[in-house]
């Protein structure tokens, strides 16, 4: 992108410090400048301080957290600069929203549930005096609902956010933050989660908004491949120091830093390429507590303190080793020979339909998926692939069709379930923060389906639990520590143990790597290709990221509308794909 001539800057940091309430440093003097009309893409690990960097923007630390020295500065709408931490609280409130406003990543919990969009948006112009009248009011939140491609008719303003998309719950948002018409916006991983479709939408209706309105951007994000698409510059951030800035084009295809290369090196792409974490040399064989730092945990979570864990440096030992066979990190299982498919399949889908009323969520779905083989089910949100992977879980609403394991029909319920069938499939879910008990120790946790589903004693079980997490590559230390001492990488792997801890014939990993910066999620994905290799394990993965395939499947199904459109090899759907769906999908994926 050609960055705008513009060259008068609408915010500025200065050596901007941050440091913890116990005197740990969060960010060590951080400067960055934005141009009206710029995207400034702040890129970084988990825990590296993007976060609480772009925070400092609107003058909000996070709890535990004090500003220890630096500036932030913005142009009012009088073009005076104006500091953002050294104003009033009333004034810096007045400027949140009218003058810096703020994009979280997750647009469910950006809305109020009970609240009808066109209120919300209303809220927003209200509070910061925005029109002298209800009817002003009432056109900017039509003209506003337009400019971010949404419908601006009073029905669609009576909606409740429920009753929209995940997409059009960002676009909301947007919509709110750019309500008044701000100098600056702040976007905190905005398309994180969202499918390539609509993940293009929002960032084309971003780059138009900045565009239009002139508006300084601050792109925080981990994923470099939206970066390239969106972003001027990029100033990449690393244990709270910005080690190299520069246009867009300078950083992702000539990095200078060895950090900025690994994590270009991280990026998976469409051709196979890319999705490889740090070498051998440079890692350790498995997660200690001792190398990931005092209390375990990435600087993404809350230590015990109470103080943002934003301090403690990413863990160095998130990434993997190369296989003992030779195959290198990210490379998939080979595919299934010739003999391999003349066997039964593992798992068998038949004539699986799904509604909810009227709403029809799968209709007449059929797939196989053979030992040591994976399958990746691809499709945008709302197309019905976590319905069928709940489907074959037993997790979710009668069906009609047969899921059979073996040859064996499974019962719609896991209450209807055999011991033996319940532990042969299992489930690993998206989030890593909410897919593990927070009350219950790691072990315990992990230990919970060896007590329910197995026969085995208290010291069988906990062998089992220890060699489990030292075959995901987590010290079993780490066993007595509850989830938030743990990082984001970490918690997946420990989720991960747990379904692997009854030796599953299937497992099902929903979105495992969407929340995951990009080197965490390429020892995850390294990880379940080693784990399949090494148990012939049936995988069925699903995802919207259509860059993972080569890295992690053998087979590809896409879902268009609880239909399966278009299914084959990895090279076949990828190389020469038949439905004009797929070739949307492929057209909307992001390239660095």
């Amino acid at each position: 992108m050609t960055a705008p001539a513009t060259l008068t800057h609408t915010l500025a940091a200065r050596d901007l410090r941050v440091d913890t309430v116990a005197g740990h440093p969060v960010l060590k003097g951080v400067s960055y400048e934005i141009a009206p009309g710029e995207v400034l893409a702040l890129v970084g690990e988990s825990g590296s301080g993007k976060t609480t960097a772009g925070l400092a923007a609107l003058g909000h630390f996070r709890r535990g957290l004090v500003h220890t020295g630096g500036t932030v500065s913005l142009q009012s709408d009088d073009g005076e600069p104006v500091s953002v931490l050294e104003v009033g609280d009333r004034e810096r409130r007045s400027l949140r929203g009218s003058t810096v406003a703020y994009i979280p990543q997750d647009p469910a919990a950006s809305l109020n549930p009970a609240l009808r969009i066109g209120r919300q948006i209303g809220e927003v112009l209200e509070t910061h005096g925005y029109g002298t009248s209800a009817a002003e009011r009432s056109a900017r939140i039509a003209e506003v609902l337009a400019e971010v491609g949404l419908p601006d008719d009073e029905s669609y303003q009576r909606r409740y956010p429920h009753e929209l998309s995940g997409g059009q719950q960002q676009r909301v948002g947007i919509a709110m933050a750019f309500a008044c018409r701000p100098s600056v916006v702040v976007l905190d991983e905005p398309t994180t989660g969202l499918d390539v479709t609509t993940q293009t939408l929002v960032l084309r209706t971003v780059a138009a908004l900045t565009t239009e309105h002139d508006t300084a951007a601050l792109y925080i994000t981990h994923d470099l491949a939206v970066v390239a698409t969106i972003a001027h510059r990029v100033a990449v951030l690393r244990h709270g120091e910005v080690v190299e800035c520069g246009s867009a084009e300078e950083v992702l295809r000539a990095p200078s830093h060895a950090y900025t290369r690994e994590l270009v090196t991280a990026v998976p792409h469409l051709d196979g390429t890319g999705a490889t974490s740090t070498s051998a040399a440079e890692r350790p064989e498995s997660v200690t507590p001792e190398s990931a730092g005092s209390n375990g945990a990435e600087p993404d979570g809350v230590g015990s303190n109470g103080a943002s864990a934003d301090t403690a440096e990413p863990d160095s030992a998130e990434a993997d080793s190369a296989d003992s066979n030779g195959t290198q990190p990210g490379d998939a299982a080979p595919a299934a020979t010739g003999g391999d498919r003349a066997r039964t399949p593992v798992l068998s889908v038949s004539g699986l339909s799904v509604s909810y009323g009227d709403h029809r969520v799968l209709h007449d779905v059929s797939l196989d998926v053979r030992a040591g083989e994976c399958l990746m089910l691809l499709g945008e949100s709302g197309s019905g692939k976590t319905t069928l992977s709940q489907c074959v879980a037993g997790l979710g609403e009668p069906h009609a069709g047969t899921v059979s394991l073996s040859g064996s029909p499974l019962a719609t319920s896991t209450q209807r379930r055999t011991a033996e069938q319940l532990r042969s499939v299992q489930y690993v879910f998206q989030s890593p923060y909410s897919s593990l008990n927070p009350r219950k120790t790691i072990a315990q946790s992990v230990e919970l389906p060896l007590r329910t589903l197995t026969d085995l004693d208290a010291t069988a079980r906990r062998a089992r639990v220890a060699e489990t997490l030292e075959r995901v590559r987590l010290d079993p230390a780490f066993g007595d520590r509850l989830p938030d001492e743990l990082s984001g990488g970490q918690r997946q792997r420990a989720a991960i143990a747990r379904a692997l801890v009854t030796t599953p014939e299937v497992l099902l990993c929903d979105e495992v790597t969407s929340a995951l910066d990009v080197s965490v999620q390429a020892t995850i994905v390294d990880l379940l290709c080693e784990l399949r290799r090494e148990l012939g394990t049936a995988m069925l993965f699903v995802t919207h990221n259509i860059a993972l395939a080569r890295h992690v499947a053998d087979r590809i199904a896409v879902l268009r509308g609880g239909e399966v459109v278009e299914s084959g090899t990895v090279d076949e759907v990828l190389g020469s794909p038949s439905h004009e769906y797929t070739r949307e999908l492929l057209a909307n994926t992001p390239r660095m």
